[in-house]
Order: C-alpha cells, then structure tokens, then sequence
C-alpha cells in the first residue's frame, strides 16, 4: 500500500484491491467497490497537488467519448471520512502501447491502425473543445486484451493556470515535436497531431521518430502501405504547416488510405452470389450488413476465430464467434457450432460466459456472447506472470461452482484451459467455449481437450465425467499460480506419463492447495 494511503477509511464493505500503479504525479490504487466492481483511485502522492487533482477530477467528469475513461466519484478531504482527496473512475486492465512494443516488438498494420485512429478520435474530441492532450505517447495510449483503446495522462489536459509551476510531462520516452525549441513543453493542436504520428511510427516501426530528420517508415517498415505511409509522414512533417489541417483530418485521411484497400460496401440484397471472398473480415462484415460494426480482431483457432463487434441494435460492444467459412460449409459442423451455443444458453450463471445471438448467412456462421474485456486468463499470465493465491481463490471458487451448476445439468465441458477463461471488467474469470462439451452419458469417450490440461481419460479417449473437468480446473490453478504448466510442455505422450507417474510438483504451493491439486491430478 502507498505510505499516503495509510490513512484512508474505505466505505462499509468495500476493500482494497491486489494492484496499483504509479504515473507521474499521480497513484492508482484498484479498490472494490459493494458491487464488486474494479475500480481506480486516481490520487496525488503531493498533498500539494490536491487543488490540480481535483481540477483533473471536475474537468473528466465532463468529458464523454469511448476512450476517455468515465469519473464516478471525487472524494473531497474530509477528516470525518479518513479518505481523501482522490477520484474513482474504471480500473482498466491492459498495458500501454510502450509496454507492449517492448514487450512484442511492432505491431501488425491493421492492429496498430486500430490504435491509431481509437486515440486520435480522442484528441480530435479534445480539439473540438479547444484543448490540447500535450503528453501523447505510448505511455498515454492503453489497449485491453479486447483492442479497446484508453487515453490517459489527463493531469496534462488542463489550463496551465491549473497546473503546478514548473511542472511537465517527462521528456524520456515521449516524443517532442521539433518546434518545441529547447525543451520547451509548449502544446498546440499541431503538436498534438505530430505526437499521435509519433506513437503510430512507433507503433509500426518499434522506434521513436527523433525530433528531425526522421527516417520514412517505409524505410524502416517496408510492409508498410504506401498509402498509409504517406498519410503518417505528413503528420510528422517538420513544418507544422505542412501537416495534415487538423486531427480530424488526419484521421479521416487513415480511413480514407484504408478504404482504399479493404472497403466492403453491403446492400440490401445479401445473397451468396454477391460474397465478397478476399479474406474473414470482408465476409465477416458483408454477412452481419448493419446489424454489427466489426471492431477487431480478438483471434483465431482451428475451427473459428473472434472478433469484437458492435451491435449497433443494442448500442453495446459483444464478441463475435466466427466459423471458418471452409468449415462453415459442412452442415455437420455447423450442427456442432448451433449446438455449442445453445448449451451455454442452458447454463445461466455467473461465471459462465452467456450467449446472445446465433445466425448465419452464406457460408458464414457466427454467434455473439458477452465481450471479456479483460482478455483471457492466459493472456493475463502472459502479461503479468504467475498470480497471488489471495487474487485468484476466490475466482477459482466460482469457477468450480460454475461447473457444479453445468454437471448437475448433465453438461461436462472437456476444454477447460487458461485461453478459455476469460476475464470480465470487474476481473471476474467466466467460463467460454463449450464446443466440444457433452451431455453425461452421450458420447463421452474420445480423444478431447488440449493435452496440457486435459485429464489423462480424455488424452487416452476413455469415458470422461465432471472428474476430467477438476483435473482441468486444478491445472488452471497450478498454471495460474506458477506461470508453468503442470505436466510439462510435450506432446501428448509425454504429458500422458507424467500424469500416470503423479510428477506434477505441487511442493511449492501451501498445503492445502497441494492436497487439492493431487486429489484432483490423481490418474
């Protein structure tokens, strides 16, 4: 806990939560609220910067775009309340685009582009008000496991009458534009425009564009659209003059670059005659027409993949299960897919992902669930590494209780693993992908499962029952704890001897845990 947080009272029934983060200036602290909900304490280490945090906190409170994070709350400093001053808003889960290009190296065109356009709706926004964001870069810009973009650093989005003296954004890690002479922070909606250009370069590249002389990203990226190329070295131009005219202009430019080369345009008649066949994401859009935006891709199997999508119906935001057109052909397997669906739409439960929607049309076969905003379980170790047993018990609870409602329905899932764990906004893990679940008693043998965690049963294709889905949900827990697999990374042969020798090594886990894991890990 932050030695200035030491003080602080939380409401009857809310508690402290297992992260924080430190900004320049600024401490966020996850709280969770009576609901349940994660939430982020936006607070000011300096109790001298307590009149600019709330200045922060009054102005946010008014802003409202997708990207810009939503104020719940200010706390005022009352001696009363032991709490204060601070703010809440979202806990977002995610990484900044600085931390995922280290981690990763350069993005795909399409994803950073995605980025790119999510961040400069949200500063054309601020532009549109008449003010400047002034510390754009990839330390500001933070993706979720889903692509949703987040800008953040709004300690900087104020008059500078609001703002300490002497006080600006740091220089390490952040572009500066070349007419910022010396050092000087000094930001202009050009400036703001080249900053953006920067993290995008960035973003496509791996390298920060120096202040002058900046090699085109063609040179550095050759697999870079000549169009999109073209749009991003303007932006960056020396002479603020010879950008694009805005922010707004900018991006529609990107779009524009865009079109040029992937635009789908759907019409009333969507017979399989007219089906686009370039690639997923044009059939995927001519398919659902108007009835959903495609946002991004989330991923992709061997039978599908999952993108976020919009239901412009409903106005929300849903994930998007796609068959692979080449399977969505064989009626068989569509059968399969129709029925994956409606088995999870029998399991009403809190952590089981639900279902909303089954359709098709041509050869595409899709159907919508809640969007994990989170990302998956995997993902999350990938991330962060292995987990506390204080962050993750209680969510293993409730997956266990997910299950417990599933096989008293008669339904065994067969495909528990980390990627089919996903994570809700309030970092709740939710079950997903039943597809090659069973109803006990039919058809309940054969080879079933990703070998790393599935039971020794399902690796043999012998008869599986709820006791397959425990040894999965145990290897979860073994995986999520460790950050290793608990029998190893082989084929399936391997895996399968170290499962029959009992050599998954459970001693560095507290007791009682290691008695949980063995009974379930027993062949």
């Amino acid at each position: 806990m932050a030695t200035h947080l030491l003080h602080w009272q939380l409401p009857p029934d809310w508690r402290w939560g297992s992260d924080a983060e430190w900004g320049k200036h600024r401490h966020y602290q996850e709280v969770i609220d009576a609901l349940g909900r994660s939430l982020s304490l936006v607070t000011a280490p300096d109790p001298a910067h307590a009149p600019w945090l709330h200045s922060e906190a009054q102005r946010l409170a008014h802003r409202d775009h997708p990207s810009i994070s939503t104020t719940y709350h200010y706390w005022a400093d009352y001696s009363a309340s032991h709490r204060g001053p601070g703010y809440l808003r979202r806990w977002i889960t995610g990484e900044t685009m600085g931390a995922r290009l280290a981690r990763q190296g350069p993005d795909p065109t399409p994803y950073a582009l995605q980025v790119l356009r999510a961040a400069g709706s949200a500063m054309a926004y601020l532009h549109d008000l008449g003010l400047t964001h002034g510390a754009m870069a990839p330390e500001t810009i933070l993706v979720t496991p889903t692509g949703r973009v987040w800008v953040v650093g709004w300690q900087w989005v104020l008059p500078r009458s609001e703002i300490p003296a002497g006080l600006a954004p740091d220089r390490e890690g952040r572009p500066q534009p070349p007419e910022w002479v010396g050092g000087e922070w000094a930001p202009t909606f050009a400036s703001d425009q080249w900053q953006l250009a920067a993290a995008g370069y960035a973003a496509l590249t791996g390298e920060m564009p120096p202040s002058k002389d900046i090699p085109p990203i063609r040179l550095l990226q050759p697999e870079t659209p000549v169009s999109i190329a073209a749009v991003i070295d303007k932006a960056l131009a020396r002479d603020p003059s010879a950008r694009h005219a805005s922010v707004a202009s900018f991006i529609r430019a990107i779009d524009r670059a865009i079109g040029s080369r992937t635009m789908i345009v759907t019409g009333v008649d969507r017979g399989e005659a007219d089906m686009p066949g370039d690639s997923q994401e044009a059939r995927l859009r001519w398919a659902l027409g108007d009835d959903y935006e495609v946002l991004a891709s989330l991923g992709a199997g061997n039978f599908g993949s999952v993108w976020r999508v919009r239901d412009l119906t409903l106005g929300r935001e849903v994930a998007l299960k796609m068959l692979h057109p080449h399977i969505a052909r064989d009626e068989r397997a569509v059968s399969r897919f129709r029925r994956e669906a409606r088995l999870a739409v029998q399991l009403a439960h809190p952590a089981i992902i639900p279902i909303f929607d089954w359709d098709s049309r041509g050869d595409v076969a899709w159907y919508t669930m809640e969007l994990g905003e989170a990302g998956s379980l995997a993902e999350l170790i990938d991330r962060g590494g292995a987990r506390a047993l204080e962050e993750i018990a209680s969510q293993i609870d409730l997956v266990l209780d997910a299950l417990t409602a599933a096989h008293a329905s008669g339904i065994i899932h067969r495909g528990l693993k980390p990627e089919n764990v996903l994570i809700d906004r309030y970092r709740r893990w939710r079950v997903t992908d039943f597809g090659i679940a069973n109803i006990a008693g039919v058809d309940v043998a054969g080879t079933t499962g990703t070998p790393a965690f599935a039971a020794p049963e399902q690796l043999l294709g012998e008869e599986q029952g709820p006791q397959a889905d425990c040894f999965s949900l145990a290897a979860i827990a073994f995986f999520a704890l460790s950050g290793n697999l608990p029998f190893g990374s082989g084929d399936s042969r391997s895996i399968l001897a170290m499962q029959l020798g009992r050599r998954a090594d459970t001693a560095a886990f507290p007791d009682e845990i290691a008695a949980w894991m063995d009974r379930a890990f027993h062949p």
